[in-house]
């Protein structure tokens, strides 16, 4: 053991030597032949550290975030959400600080399932709407209707008192209980059936005394007379007269069951209908 001691200490002398020697330039080859791996998994580990340290101080808890389906974002809107998380937070009194507002638009869906970036919209929906991270879903009613058949919805008339529905009691959007437990078959034939009959209902969902058992799970937004409206997202409904279950389709706002506090999606209509209502 001695004699391996003796000849790493040797080893060391000379290398001592040979670096003495060096001109500044080699000594940093030399360095970086001898020491490069070392030096790189430091960076690597501080690089890491900083980057975590700065995660950890600028993420903030969202207080707020709603997903605007098949929202037709182009040049004269496409900073209109962006506006409305800022203006939102003040008018609900949301420390900016401490707390973050987002009003995405991005994620779009279609009714036969889509491509590959679709699917990956749908499972990051439908995780986020399990943990309770989506206060607030807007779409087109075809849309709309299909997560409210899955009873994704508050009954907003349970959720909410009378007088806290009263600006929006003309627009409430119902949907029928009675078709929650309508049977849609175990082949896939019959799940196509079922899904046909559904389009060929004849539904007005803004009259409740149509249906069997109407449900108030959601609002529907006009096209004029609010921010949503007038950012012309959702234009291209009336534009290309879409139609669903028999009436012109509209955009609907609802609140997922999964949002522990409902308050603050009504604040947020309240600030989307502001001074018109």
């Amino acid at each position: 053991m001695s004699s391996q001691n003796s000849v790493i200490e040797e080893i060391r002398e000379q290398q001592k030597k040979a670096f003495a020697t060096m001109t500044p330039k080699e000594k940093l080859a030399y360095f970086w032949d001898y020491y490069k791996i070392h030096t790189i998994a430091v960076i690597a580990v501080i690089a890491f550290v900083i980057a975590f340290v700065n995660s950890y101080r600028s993420s903030k808890t969202t207080a707020f975030y709603a997903v605007l389906l098949n929202a037709d974002t182009y040049g004269d809107n496409a900073a209109a959400a962006s506006a409305w998380n800022e203006e939102f937070m003040e008018y609900a009194g949301i420390d900016p600080e401490a707390y973050q507002v987002n009003i995405d638009t991005s994620v779009s869906l279609s009714a036969g399932g889509g491509d590959q970036y679709e699917v990956a919209n749908r499972q990051k929906m439908m995780a986020m709407m399990h943990a309770g991270d989506i206060h607030a879903i807007v779409a087109d009613t075809e849309t709309f209707e299909g997560y409210a058949r899955l009873e994704y919805f508050y009954d907003l008339n349970a959720a909410f008192s009378e007088e806290e529905l009263a600006p929006y009691a003309d627009l409430l959007y119902y949907t029928d209980g009675a078709a929650f437990d309508a049977e849609t078959g175990d082949t896939l034939e019959e799940m196509e059936a079922a899904q046909e009959a559904v389009y060929s209902m004849v539904i007005d969902h803004s009259d409740p005394s149509s249906m069997e058992k109407p449900v108030a799970v959601g609002i529907r937004i006009p096209q004029t007379g609010n921010r949503l409206g007038d950012s012309g997202y959702y234009n291209y409904i009336s534009e290309r007269d879409y139609t669903f279950q028999g009436y012109p389709s509209e955009v609907v706002i609802g609140i997922p069951l999964s949002v522990e506090d409902p308050e603050i999606t009504l604040q947020f209509l309240d600030y989307l209908f502001e001074g018109n209502v």
